[in-house]
């Protein structure tokens, strides 16, 4: 039988209150510790979803905020829209999006290409999420995606996750706690373990309301 919600954490430290909470056998909520990277995410979620089934999905994590974004270590917010930040090619005029290479990763019942809709909000707060395969770590290149995408918030397993979601027809959302901002790499300004609490409380309380 189908669970009700699907929750998807990449890490442990991404899921330790949820699984506080649903230490004991829920049969309406599970939680799939994917892994890190768009290749595990979209595995274990594929996985689950031809072993068990699921009515809807939501992403629980960290993330960084790009510097135009006007978020702050600390927020919790929810994807409106999940796009491959890297996925294309490389050209002397710039970067080709799939859209500019004419190949939609998801072909029907409308084509889509490198953004993917969300259809899951579990905070009021929204904002455009970018997946990326190498976490950014200058300023430079930061602001070349946040030009290009028109991101605010960047991650490691998002699109992923909601490609597999729109492949199989089911409800998605994202939630991420920002950890850091998105510049030149210190990890020393980080706040991991307080951004991953602070997600995983409005999920809960999200949760409680539905």
């Amino acid at each position: 039988m189908a669970v009700d919600l699907l929750l998807c954490v990449a890490t442990e430290l991404e899921g330790a209150l949820l699984r506080t909470r649903y230490r004991e056998t829920d049969p309406a909520v599970a939680i799939v510790r994917t892994g890190v990277g768009a290749v595990n995410a979209a595995h274990a979620v594929t996985l689950f979803l031809a072993r068990t089934g699921a009515h809807a999905i939501v992403v629980c994590g960290v993330g960084g905020a790009y510097p135009g974004s006007g978020l702050r270590v600390g927020d919790v917010v929810c994807a409106q829209t999940e796009c491959y930040g890297d996925l294309g090619a490389t050209s002397p005029s710039g970067f080709l999006d799939m859209k500019a290479l004419g190949f939609p990763i998801v072909e029907a019942p409308i084509p889509l290409f490198n953004e993917l809709p969300m259809q899951l909000f579990p905070v009021p707060n929204r904002a455009r999420f970018v997946t990326v395969s190498s976490c950014t770590g200058t300023q430079g290149a930061a602001h070349a995606i946040e030009a290009r995408t028109g991101g605010e918030v960047e991650n490691m397993e998002g699109a992923a996750v909601a490609h597999v979601a729109h492949l199989h027809g089911v409800p998605v959302g994202e939630l991420r706690g920002i950890s850091n901002i998105v510049t030149d790499r210190d990890t020393t300004t980080w706040r991991l373990q307080e951004a991953a609490e602070a997600a995983q409380e409005a999920v809960l309380s999200w949760i409680a309301r539905r």
